[in-house]
């Protein structure tokens, strides 16, 4: 039986966990109950916000849950990170009414993880199904699954479900004991700029502090707060995360976050929020309230490395876009999502649409990657 909620609530929270999160496989904090709770409990995805909850549980016939889809109702396309504003536009302009829309997704996190919540291939195909069903049921124009894992993407793509893919930054551990030995498998004019842009932090008199569990306090969070909103505003308009959402997850999830703070004259100045899995450390947000050179670089990019190295964690996923990242060790990464789009023309437009875009992105990765800033092997 398939049937949706109206809230994370509605889902025993140790049935959502065992699903997103199993024994034994790849922790992924962002798609933990705790942090679908808190972005609700805060009133940042909610009907209110343009995201109303309509989560799909699926349950075997003892009324046992083996499937969940958190997913959202939408009346806009903002805060997604994979943009469908042009097909929004052109079916609207041909007369058709693309909102509301249906979107499966973390809220404001363009990280990948599971999307479907279930054990079997077959039964993350019954939930796929069951989101095309509900589409129909609640008047939507479509069905977006974004950051999914790339088993799913390929799994289900087809005649269906259109398949897209962009480009994100990610940077791998070797195995590095330090950061210099990160350092050393650089060549050696980005060995020397990195070197240059970390020295000038110090220079500037700024300390860098990177905190986690209960060394974080409501100070903290009331600072970045501020980081964020200065720095979002400026950026996008009105920043899709409130206060009370820093001090839910603090609360909540403590273990789980990385706050890396810098300081300048007693004075906390800018900040970054990360997530912390077992094998990855998820950058999400960033902001300040002075300007210094570098200081973005080391608050959201060095930082970050030096402590996956410290943690021994496979990866750090740097967030959205930015090929400035390329230089600092970061290569590019394929992301995957896929689309139902229930008007056949709509759907035929955007099918050879993105059969152009994805050869465009695999033209792209592979053009980042031949400026790859590691040595090659005349350098060793």
């Amino acid at each position: 039986m398939l049937k949706a909620v109206p809230s994370a609530l509605s889902i025993p929270r140790a049935d959502w966990d065992r699903l997103a999160n199993p024994p034994g496989e790849e922790f992924n904090p962002l798609v933990s109950h705790d942090f679908f709770r808190c972005l609700e409990e805060a009133g940042c995805a909610v009907a209110q916000t343009g995201w109303a909850p309509r989560h799909l549980v699926m349950e075997d016939g003892q009324g046992r849950i083996t499937g969940i889809v958190p997913c959202y109702k939408k009346r806009h396309s903002y805060g997604e990170y994979v943009f469908d504003h042009g097909w929004a536009d052109a079916y609207e302009r041909a007369g058709g009414r693309y909102y509301p829309k249906l979107q499966v997704s973390v809220p404001f996190s363009p990280v990948t993880g599971p999307r479907l919540l279930a054990a079997s291939e077959e039964e993350r195909r019954d939930l796929a199904s069951g989101l095309i069903a509900l589409s129909t049921e609640e008047k939507a124009s479509s069905v977006h699954i974004t950051f999914l894992p790339e088993r799913d993407w390929a799994a289900l793509g087809g005649h269906l479900w259109l398949q897209r893919t962009d480009i994100q930054f990610h940077w791998a551990n070797a195995g590095y004991a330090q950061f210099d030995g990160f350092l050393a498998s650089l060549s050696s004019q980005k060995r020397k700029n990195i070197r240059k842009e970390r020295a000038s932090i110090s220079k500037a008199g700024i300390t860098m502090h990177a905190l986690t569990g209960t060394d974080i306090a409501e100070r903290h969070w009331d600072a970045f707060y501020d980081f964020y909103v200065d720095t979002g505003s400026r950026k996008w308009g009105t920043p899709y995360l409130n206060r009370e959402f820093f001090s839910l997850i603090g609360q909540a999830m403590a273990e789980h976050v990385l706050l890396v703070m810098a300081e300048r004259a007693g004075k906390l100045i800018a900040g970054a929020l990360n997530f912390i899995g077992s094998h990855a450390l998820y950058g999400r947000n960033w902001g300040a309230l002075e300007y210094h050179d570098n200081l973005h670089f080391e608050t959201c990019y060095y930082q970050a490395i030096d402590f996956a190295i410290a943690r021994k964690l496979a990866r750090v996923e740097a967030g959205a876009q930015g090929a400035h990242k390329l230089a600092r060790g970061y290569l590019p990464q394929k992301t995957y999502s896929l689309h139902y789009l229930a008007h056949p023309g709509l759907q035929r437009a955007v099918a050879s649409y993105l059969e152009s875009e994805r050869r465009g992105v695999e033209q792209e990765q592979q053009a980042l990657a031949s400026h790859s800033p590691f040595r090659q092997e005349q350098d060793f």
